[in-house]
């Protein structure tokens, strides 16, 4: 793959999860009920996916019992991944979560080496660093936690990083090589189950029965819904497309560039303040990005030569 071609998958993953974060949250202030957003976005991934697959943009693949049973348990640990983040957050400051959160690349690469067997330069190892550096200056406010938070702060950083590498194995490894919509179609439907059922758990559905239709401009608040769906779903394509392009590490250091232009887009949309401190993070960060960027250009630069 060419440089010009790694930039391209980053950009577009950039620009998929920064619109559907800034959505996330324009829609969620008119429709608080996050689980049944995310079941919408379970559901437009198998609409979506299967589509493709009627329209024969991919071949599905035969797997055997094994794999299937492999693939529950890796959907599973994308819900566990999500409730684990969202437990966390409630245990923990913001700042603490965030500069938690920041540490996922380290944790790619250690498991990229097993895993993928993955080798890194140190000069892509230091870069990592002022990205991290400049979250946590970002981030820095008021410190509070508990020891449970603690832990399961770490633990759904950890299952971010395993569920990224784990992405890639699936894709590019001995075993799958599915094709991304092909991963996204078998994947989808479990979530969808699982989500459905965690709103059904937390009587979240029957709150949304209840608040929905007395909505003013209920129609409006469905489209956008719908809408943000459909966002959703182009996401996972591109997130998974660009997880087998570039790597799993490359896609943890722009998800903690994403959280950076997340706060700079804020300002501007949502009037979120920025302190000097947190300015002073966010330009540390961005030019730890472009460190990053340089060093990874540089060396597949280096191995197409």
């Amino acid at each position: 793959m060419n440089p010009r071609e790694f930039w391209y998958y980053i950009g577009l993953y950039l620009l998929f999860n920064l619109v559907l974060t800034l959505f996330n949250k324009a829609v969620l202030d008119n429709f608080p009920y996050p689980y049944t957003l995310t079941a919408v976005h379970a559901a437009a991934n198998v609409i979506g996916s299967t589509i493709a697959r009627l329209y024969g943009l991919y071949t599905p693949a035969k797997l055997s019992n094994t794999e299937i049973v492999i693939l529950v348990l890796f959907s599973t640990l994308y819900t566990i991944n999500i409730a684990v983040s969202n437990l966390s957050l409630n245990l923990v400051t913001v700042p603490v979560h965030q500069i938690i959160r920041s540490l996922g690349p380290l944790f790619t690469m250690a498991l990229s080496v097993p895993l993928l067997g993955s080798k890194f330069s140190i000069p892509k190892l230091i870069s990592l660093l002022p990205v991290m550096i400049g979250i946590a200056i970002m981030t820095y406010g008021e410190i509070d936690y508990t020891i449970i938070g603690l832990v399961l702060t770490f633990a759904g950083t950890i299952l971010a990083a395993i569920k990224t590498v784990v992405t890639n194995l699936m894709q590019t490894g001995q075993r799958f090589q599915l094709h991304p919509l092909d991963l996204l179609f078998r994947l989808s439907p479990l979530a969808l189950i699982q989500c459905v059922g965690y709103a059904l758990y937390t009587e979240e559905y029957f709150e949304v029965y209840k608040d929905l239709w007395p909505m003013p401009n209920v129609y409006k608040t469905v489209l956008l819904i719908l809408l943000n769906g459909a966002i959703a779903f182009g996401l996972n394509v591109v997130s998974f497309v660009a997880n087998k392009k570039v790597g799993p590490l490359t896609i943890s250091v722009a998800a903690n560039i994403k959280q950076v232009l997340t706060v700079i887009l804020s300002f501007f949309f949502f009037e979120v303040a920025i302190t000097g401190v947190s300015f002073s993070g966010i330009v540390v960060a961005l030019l730890g990005g472009v460190w990053y960027g340089k060093v990874e250009y540089t060396e597949k630069k280096r191995a197409l030569s």
